[in-house]
């Protein structure tokens, strides 16, 4: 009994073991699912074909895009502050209010100053009156020296014939002398005029410039940050009449990673969805041409109409750009597979009807299944059974159709 027992079990190791499909098909046992999609069939040779499930994929042009965590910032912001010094007198403005570009913010007592405009537009006036005598000074001067020269020639004319001493001509020459320094003199005093004149002149530019001072007026058209500068209160050189931001239109601004540098350029298009939900859209307008040394990412601004004002300085916001397009194929998930040394890809049927592998780049996961570049224009991608293949292996494919 222990012999025929034996015999029994290594007959029935035999055909579980080395003859199982035949076992099967003569106990008519289905095949389970996974091994219903992987069945191994024979020619007349011998040769082992794989049945395996693809799809026709042919590749299309997807937009890509490149993701970035950023904030809103308003486009100008500027604190309005005092050049000189004096009392407010003209009642604030309260924050929150809209101002246009040259609104008065804040108006200081002018004190004294308009004397002070007085007199140096007094002087100025003194000033351009002596011009006119120095000018005459100078034609006077001129005129001896013309008469001066005349007597020398006179004298020296006298003197060849013998009818002058060489007294007389040394004497008419010491008169040329004489009235040349007297031009030199009188040209002196004109220039000290005008240069009078230059000096009064800017003292009144300065006043007024003083005056002008006064009346602290916006820069441009925005918001007010804070209340203006309380009536009464003392301003000083430097000191804060008010805040102004411009929020239209407004900044979106994120800091891009080395590695999607080249995927970006000035001008392309952007958008970004805010913490509150609201969505909005721009363009590229600056893109830092050196980096932060920390986060060795880039500086990029994108700008947003905003004509309503509802996009406030300082909000959250994920902002998307625009990349140039990319070939990518729409694939299942599960058609990813790893070769033997973890590279993913996908496996193919060749034109023999054999599995190969092609690695891949993986782009976007979506609802519909991932796009993945890297890839022939058309190939024909193993679905099912691609993990019981291996490249060069004979496979018998049977086609449905791709997604998307």
């Amino acid at each position: 009994m222990p012999l025929l027992t034996a015999v029994l079990v290594s007959i029935a190791l035999y055909f579980l073991v080395l003859e199982r499909d035949a076992l099967l098909a003569f106990a008519q046992v289905e095949q389970t699912e996974g091994e219903a999609h992987v069945a191994t069939l024979g020619d007349s040779e011998g040769t082992h074909i794989v049945s395996v499930v693809a799809v026709h994929s042919e590749a299309q042009t997807i937009d890509s895009a490149v993701v970035l965590r950023g904030r809103t910032e308003a486009a100008r912001s500027v604190e309005v502050r005092a050049e000189t010094s004096g009392l407010v007198i003209s009642e604030p403005l309260r924050k929150g209010a809209f101002v246009e570009a040259g609104d008065v913010l804040c108006e200081l007592d002018p004190g004294t100053r308009a004397s002070s405009l007085a007199e140096a537009r007094a002087r100025l006036t003194e000033a351009m009156a002596r011009v006119p005598e120095a000018e005459a000074s100078l034609a006077e001067a001129m005129a001896r020296v013309r008469e001066a020269e005349i007597n020398v020639n006179a004298a020296r004319q006298l003197s060849e014939g013998g009818f002058a001493s060489e007294t007389r001509v040394v004497g008419a020459e010491a008169s040329v002398e004489s009235a040349a320094a007297g031009v030199s003199r009188a040209n002196s005093g004109l220039i000290a005029a005008q240069a009078g004149i230059e000096a009064a002149q800017a003292a009144v530019a300065s006043a007024e410039r003083e005056i002008e001072r006064l009346t602290i007026t916006a820069p441009f058209q925005g918001l007010l940050e804070t209340d203006t500068a309380e009536i009464g209160s003392l301003m000083q050189p430097g000191g804060l009449c008010g805040t102004i931001v411009q929020l239209d239109p407004i900044k979106l601004v994120g800091f891009v990673p080395e590695a999607d540098l080249d995927k970006i350029q000035v001008g392309a298009l952007a958008g970004a969805r805010l913490a509150t939900g609201s969505e909005v859209q721009g363009r590229v307008t600056f893109l830092s041409r050196s980096g932060d040394e920390t986060t060795r990412t880039f500086r990029l601004e994108v700008t947003v109409p905003n004509p309503d004002l509802a996009v406030r300085d300082g909000q959250t916001a994920d902002i998307l750009v625009a990349a140039e397009g990319r070939i990518a194929h729409l694939l299942p998930q599960s058609s990813l597979t790893l070769d033997d040394g973890g590279l993913l890809g996908v496996r193919a049927v060749t034109a023999e009807n054999t599995a190969m592998f092609y690695p891949v780049t993986l782009l976007r996961d979506t609802v519909d299944g991932v796009w993945v570049t890297d890839l022939p224009e058309k190939l024909d991608v193993i679905v099912t059974g691609q993990e019981y293949v291996i490249d060069g292996v004979a496979v018998a494919p049977t086609f449905q159709e791709a997604n998307g």
